[in-house]
């Protein structure tokens, strides 16, 4: 059975899909509630102690016009005069708290037959999620709501590691980035297995400010290879560690969100709880 904080995430996921749906019809409060099996009080209150804003203005955050000013935003350099000047230490959270070290090749060699993978299973506000660390830090992290599928992807990232499912204060203190409050967040340390390509790429994507976007080109540019558009998308889709490496922030020149490892749909809902939280 779902726990209730995943039977609120998917109405609110529903509620989205149906204003984005009927957004020329600019349906009402009462009839998204209704749509989702809700009165209208109801419904306004777990959206708002959800997102932290209105319905409407949610759907602010998530529209392609909104996208397009961010991008210009950052052709324009605006995203290199905010984040040189610290913009804020909530909208840079990933880059002052999520710290990356990549595994030695002896760590993940035979299938990490040396390492020692500690997993479990917990909430977030965007679904179930599978947390799995060594002793020096997140190696995984990701949104599946079945459990054996999810230990299964993890097993096939390393294939003779020894598992063990207990949570412990590595995982503890990474899901802690979920927590509206992040004045006690310690340090998040990751420990990734990945080409020194792939680390430079999930490390520049630490920089993309929380309620900013950009894109694959710029994050080439900004990596000093600006011809590897391609290779740069196809890190990004190998990112192992969901949300913590804020892979949703990327999204196409276009202005569109495009896809997303973890599904296009939860990809919209955490661009729009992230914008909600550095702009309501």
């Amino acid at each position: 059975m779902s726990t209730q904080n995943q039977i609120d995430y998917n109405r609110i996921a529903k509620a989205i899909e149906y204003i984005q749906s009927n957004f020329r019809l600019q349906p009402s409060l009462e009839e998204v509630a209704e749509n989702i099996h809700l009165s209208p009080a109801h419904f306004q209150k777990i959206f708002t102690d959800w997102a932290g804003t209105s319905p409407k203005k949610f759907l602010q955050f998530i529209s392609l016009e909104h996208a397009k000013n961010l991008l210009k935003e950052e052709r324009a350099s605006l995203f290199d005069a905010a984040y040189e000047t610290g913009f804020s230490s909530t909208s840079r959270l990933h880059d002052l708290f999520v710290k990356i070290e990549g595994m030695s090749p002896a760590e993940y060699k035979n299938g990490g037959k040396s390492l020692t993978i500690h997993y479990s299973f917990s909430e977030s506000p965007f679904g179930n999620l599978l947390v799995a660390s060594t002793e020096k830090g997140i190696c995984y992290m990701a949104f599946e709501d079945d459990k054996e599928k999810a230990f299964g992807e993890l097993k096939q990232k390393f294939p003779n590691a020894s598992f063990t499912e207990q949570q412990n204060v590595l995982q503890k203190n990474a899901l802690s980035i979920f927590d509206k409050d992040w004045t006690k967040l310690n340090t998040i340390k990751l420990h990734l297995k990945g080409t020194d390509f792939q680390l430079k790429v999930w490390e520049s994507l630490l920089t993309i400010p929380m309620g900013k976007l950009s894109t694959y080109g710029s994050l080439a540019e900004k990596i000093g290879n600006p011809k590897a558009s391609r290779a740069v998308g196809t890190a990004i889709g190998s990112n192992p560690v969901a949300f913590l490496i804020p892979c949703h922030r990327v999204i196409q020149a276009t202005g569109h969100l495009g896809g997303y490892r973890w599904g296009s749909d939860r990809k919209q809902l955490i661009v729009g709880w992230e914008g909600s939280r550095i702009y309501s």
